[in-house]
């Protein structure tokens, strides 16, 4: 399995390179081009493209298909969100490369947290 990571840095943005390894690993077939608006926080420092990729890999994975099942995406994105913001305090791609946090790091940490969610 290839890290994110490593497809960010072939040139895969942040939420494609995410993408990427979950099919991978997963043998899913999610489109990687889903991801290509999400990159430098949606083009303009907003929402991290790796945690926004993540949170819509949860709603493909955990989502609902009528308006009459339980929404469980939402316990799963809330508790992603958790983890991001506990660690790096914000999810917000200009604060966290304000704050200095590398793309690598919020990717694969993005990732890694994704992972563990979905498993437990």
């Amino acid at each position: 399995m290839t890290k994110p990571s490593v497809y960010h840095s072939q040139g895969y943005n942040c939420a494609e390179a995410l993408i990427k390894s979950y099919n991978e690993e997963h043998n899913t077939d999610i489109p990687v081009s889903l991801g290509s608006a999400m990159g430098t926080g949606m083009a303009v420092g907003s929402l991290c493209g790796a945690v926004n990729a993540a949170a819509m890999i949860v709603g493909y994975i955990k989502g609902r298909e009528s308006n009459g099942q339980a929404n469980e995406a939402r316990s799963y994105a809330r508790e992603l969100m958790s983890r991001v913001r506990e660690k790096f305090n914000s999810e917000i791609c200009v604060d966290l490369k304000r704050n200095k946090v590398s793309c690598a790091e919020i990717i694969d940490f993005s990732y890694e947290a994704l992972k563990d969610i979905l498993d437990n």
